[in-house]
């Protein structure tokens, strides 16, 4: 077996080259960034890490000292991980898990709007308070595509929200509506899953 050499160190001239090209294209993206408002961030695509992207986000308000409001339309089912860490740290996170849990072990459909249209309710609730600066919408995304709730409700909700409120909504398939009008959009694509192996949902990285 031939062992391949080690590539030879950068020249030092073009790495500073190509570094400063590198800065001076930030430094004019920079330059052009010069407004501020609340974001609309869409966490989607079929693959892991919509909500766990989510709440990352959410702890890094809280350490920018911003209150934080919490939505989850599907899960409720099964006690996670994240509403356990709330309650036990006494984070300021008002966190209100309203789901019944997966629309196929629920098998109702009648159930399933009822449950979406009071998580609707007091996700608008937290959009009209002003004390919050960052609200999660968690699988608001499935909620819309089984048409739970009416799209242009809560398209109009979101146009109509305070200026500087940031707006996270996650879950796979997200509308082509809510795309076009979020400033953020993330999809998350599958490249290996645990699942596909026999592997079941692991506590702590699932739930």
């Amino acid at each position: 077996m031939t062992e391949t050499p080690d590539k030879a160190p950068p020249d030092p001239e073009r790495h500073l080259t190509q570094t400063t090209r590198r800065q001076a294209a930030y430094l004019r993206k920079k330059a052009r960034a010069n407004r501020e408002k609340g974001l609309i961030i869409v966490n989607t695509g079929t693959g892991k890490g919509k909500t766990t992207a989510a709440l990352g986000l959410a702890f890094r308000a809280l350490g920018q000292d911003l209150r934080v409001g919490i939505v989850q339309f599907i899960k409720g089912a099964i006690p996670t991980g994240e509403a356990a860490l709330v309650k036990q740290l006494n984070l300021p996170i008002d966190m209100f898990t309203l789901g019944d849990g997966f629309t196929w072990n629920t098998q109702n459909r009648e159930q399933d709007v009822a449950t979406a249209l009071q998580a609707w309710e007091q996700a608008v609730a937290l959009l009209h308070d002003p004390a919050y600066d960052l609200i999660i919408l968690d699988e608001l995304n499935i909620v819309l595509r089984y048409g739970y709730l009416p799209l242009e409700t809560v398209l109009e909700a979101l146009r109509q929200k305070r200026d500087m409120l940031h707006v996270v909504i996650t879950g796979r398939h997200a509308n082509k509506a809510l795309v076009e009008l979020a400033d953020l959009v993330t999809e998350m694509k599958p490249v290996k899953h645990p699942y596909k192996a026999g592997i079941r949902a692991q506590k702590g990285v699932e739930f």
